[in-house]
């Protein structure tokens, strides 16, 4: 159950999150969810049922590969790894979000004086 401080993840976001997570090394599914959780210092909260259609979707598009290993508590998990197309499709998701939000704060700051 989110808190009242946690954000609504923007539509488009999740595969750019999720990127992200598995640039900074290998994990297994539920091991990219907690790793957002903990970049957004618990800000964002990702339901799992959004998160692996997400990463299937990534894995289906070359952006990551997944093997079969073992988790920390024993259990058969699929570990995810970014590829060399995903490394480039995150460097050109985090140029289009650093100008999209860009805009967004540039009109935010506009005041009627402006016009």
């Amino acid at each position: 159950m989110p808190n009242d401080s946690a954000l609504d993840l923007l539509q488009g976001t999740l595969d750019l999150l999720a990127l992200k997570a598995v640039s900074l090394g290998p994990l297994h599914g539920y091991g990219v969810l907690l790793r957002i959780q903990q970049l957004s210092r618990n800000r964002l909260e990702i339901q799992q049922g959004s998160l692996y259609p997400a990463l299937y979707r990534l894995e289906h598009e070359g952006w990551i590969a997944g093997e079969w290993g073992q988790s920390e508590n024993n259990r058969r998990a699929r570990f995810y790894r970014l590829t060399a197309a995903g490394r480039r499709r995150l460097e050109a998701e985090e140029k289009k979000w650093h100008e999209f939000a860009g805009v967004v704060g540039n009109i935010l700051k506009a005041v009627p004086e402006e016009l």
